[in-house]
């Protein structure tokens, strides 16, 4: 199941920096996370400074 980035996104983009597959991308008020894309690395999680992201 491919992580999910919620409402506590500041738009900072850390965790597409992050991201090995590029499966993260500026939305419409937050990033998210595109689920085909996402190997569930968990290498977002601990870049998020607001801990927006979970499994």
């Amino acid at each position: 199941m491919a992580h999910k980035i919620s409402d506590e996104c500041i738009s900072c983009g850390a965790c597409a920096a992050a991201c090995p597959v590029s499966a993260i991308s500026e939305g419409d008020g937050k990033y998210v996370v595109d689920p085909d894309t996402c190997i569930d690395c968990g290498a977002c999680e601990g870049e998020c400074p607001t801990g927006a992201i979970t499994e």
